[in-house]
């Protein structure tokens, strides 16, 4: 298991739908991560009260979206609003380790075992069993812990992979979601409640 430090910073926000593909136009057009910065902060774009909280939105957002390539942001852009949310929860999932792994090993594992709830304990319950590895997890105080649970839940709604009395949502990915996930990202598909024979292709 790898002994890599969890970046846990994803306290700010959720899913940043409009904002994400907002960003996301700006950079195909701008081609510059930082030209896009710049416009933010100057036109205000995030309509944020302060310009710190501007940037604090900025930075996570950018964060995410650099983990997506060409074709992803392409469809990120001109897809339908499920394969938005469903390309912005990789994004988050590829940002942060954490996320992903407790997406797959947490999430998918209820999912194909035919338990469809997800509560807070099950959060912790992972937290604490990484922490096992991960030290620096322990460091984490216990109303950091809670805003974490909270926050990664909002985006889990947001993504519509988990409906409002906690019951996790099977995703339904498209084939121009699939075709647009590099050959060697193809196991990013496990982030999602899927059953591996609903998909069209095979990710081993």
């Amino acid at each position: 298991m790898s002994t890599d430090r969890y970046s846990m910073s994803f306290t700010t926000g959720g899913l940043f739908h409009r904002e994400s593909v907002a960003l996301a136009m700006l950079f195909v057009d701008m081609n510059d991560w930082n030209s896009v910065r710049d416009k933010v902060f100057s036109e205000n774009l995030l309509q944020s009260r302060t310009l710190n909280t501007s940037k604090r939105l900025c930075r996570e957002i950018i964060s995410r979206l650099k983990t997506l390539d060409t074709l992803e942001l392409d469809l990120l852009i001109s897809g339908n609003d499920q394969e938005q949310k469903y390309l912005l929860w990789i994004a988050v999932c590829r940002c942060y380790r954490f996320i992903a792994e407790f997406a797959e090993e947490v999430i998918r594992e209820r999912y194909i075992g035919l338990k469809h709830d997800l509560q807070d304990d099950d959060f912790y319950f992972f937290l604490n069993k990484k922490s096992e590895w991960h030290p620096e997890l322990d460091a984490i105080e216990r109303t950091t812990r809670k805003k974490l649970c909270q926050v990664l839940f909002k985006i889990l709604r947001e993504a519509e992979l988990l409906t409002t009395k906690n019951t996790i949502n099977a995703a339904m990915l498209s084939q121009r979601l699939l075709a647009v996930i590099p050959r060697e990202r193809l196991k990013d598909v496990y982030i999602f409640p899927v059953f591996e024979s609903d998909l069209k292709w095979s990710v081993e």
